[in-house]
């Protein structure tokens, strides 16, 4: 990723309170081209993203036919996430997407927006938005309605 998607990102993961730990996993995306296709490509990325995902967790898919929810309901969703004592794993897809399989898998299906973004974008996004929704459950000023 470009510096400033891993200095955005490290800008809201440092902003969470100890109590919410965000920890980034990357997954060596899988090379295109010399007869790899989309779906050889998806195959692959599936396998090393099942072996990576923790058993227990929550599973949230970041997919653009997903739920559309807004930074409020995405902190409702958190904070009974946190009371029923859930760890939850945010999975953002390749170029090329995610495998059947993982979406059929997922708790959720969450759309970050419907317009089509880079990966490091999302990345630094979906960070910022935990960090809202973590602001709105605490009461504190960032959100604003």
């Amino acid at each position: 990723m470009p510096r400033w998607v891993d200095e955005a990102y490290q800008d809201y993961a440092k902003r969470l309170p100890r109590d919410v730990a965000l920890q980034l996993q990357e997954i060596k995306p899988e090379k295109r081209g010399g007869g790899v296709t989309a779906e050889k490509g998806i195959a692959a990325e599936h396998a090393r993203l099942c072996a990576a995902l923790p058993a227990r967790n929550k599973l949230v898919v970041l997919d653009e036919r997903g739920h559309q929810w807004t930074s409020k309901q995405l902190s409702q969703a958190l904070a009974r996430w946190q009371q029923e004592g859930d760890d939850v794993t945010f999975v953002i897809g390749g170029a090329d997407g995610l495998h059947p399989d993982l979406k059929a898998r997922a708790d959720v299906l969450l759309q970050l927006s419907a317009l089509t973004l880079p990966h490091g974008m999302v990345r630094v996004l979906l960070a910022e938005q935990l960090y809202r929704a973590v602001s709105i459950l605490n009461n504190h000023p960032y959100h604003r309605e």
